[in-house]
């Protein structure tokens, strides 16, 4: 029999005492730009209603629901280590969070991400049911990320 190690995989409300090695924990997935960088009064907001799991005791993933109002919240900060990703701890700690939601009735979970495929099978989607969509405008471009179009635009009017 092989074990499998998504049996040993523990999800748990994170607390005030998992700041520190939670920030160090993320650190490489925002030296990554994979997530951005988060203050100690961030994470301390974000620890009041996240979820880290853990295999034993080493800390694997993490995610928070960030509840802006009663009616919307979004998920913020999800992580998980590269070598335990694809054994369905991202989808356990999102769900945790969904579930955190629904306990607190908030009417729409959002998800602000590149990995669209892995918040489908989440159950996330584009749409809201009557065709409601959100719409985004950036109004800060950081001046160390590579040029996009905003940069590029910017150094044609000033030419």
């Amino acid at each position: 029999m092989t074990e499998n190690i998504a049996d040993h995989v523990t999800i748990r409300a994170a607390e005030s005492k998992d700041a520190e090695r939670l920030l160090e924990f993320l650190e490489p997935f925002v030296a990554d730009r994979r997530l951005l960088p988060r203050t100690t009064d961030e994470l301390d907001q974000l620890v009041r209603t996240g979820f880290l799991a853990e295999v034993d005791r080493k800390l694997v993933g993490f995610a928070s629901l960030e509840i802006y109002s009663k009616k919307l919240a979004e998920i913020r900060s999800l992580a998980v280590s590269p070598i335990y990703q694809g054994l369905g701890i991202g989808r356990g700690l999102v769900a945790r969070c969904v579930e955190l939601a629904r306990e607190r009735r908030i009417l729409e979970v959002m998800a602000i991400t590149s990995s669209e495929d892995f918040f489908r099978t989440c159950g996330f989607d584009f749409t809201l049911p009557r065709e409601r969509k959100a719409f985004f405008l950036e109004t800060y471009v950081d001046e160390e990320c590579p040029l996009d179009d905003l940069h590029v635009a910017e150094k044609v009017e000033t030419e």
